[in-house]
């Protein structure tokens, strides 16, 4: 059984219950739905971070400048990332490639 903690208004204590069956199937809900949104929440947090790495060499690519193979292959392992992931542990073993030195 799950213990939640309640203040007392009038002296301001906190004290440790137990949680009724219905608020410890309600709490167990809460705590699978968090579980089960946690692929979601990687790969988020994933994506923001090869956007921004995407969007820091955006500038390679304007038509007065020539990219290298090294940027090419670069960028294009930035937007290759995600692919295949599904799962957690996956999205978590992910490592970003090197950025082309003297960028």
């Amino acid at each position: 059984m799950t213990k939640k903690s309640v203040l007392n208004l009038e002296t301001g204590v906190f004290a440790e219950v137990d949680l009724s069956a219905e608020e410890q199937t309600e709490h167990d809900a809460k705590v699978q739905a968090y579980q089960d949104g946690a692929f979601d929440r990687g790969i988020l947090k994933l994506r923001t971070k090869r956007n921004r790495l995407l969007a820091e060499t955006d500038w390679w690519g304007i038509s007065d400048n020539t990219m290298s193979a090294e940027q090419t292959q670069y960028r294009q392992d930035l937007r290759d990332i995600t692919n295949g992931l599904t799962t957690v542990e996956q999205v978590e073993a992910v490592e970003f490639p090197t950025k082309p030195s003297g960028e």
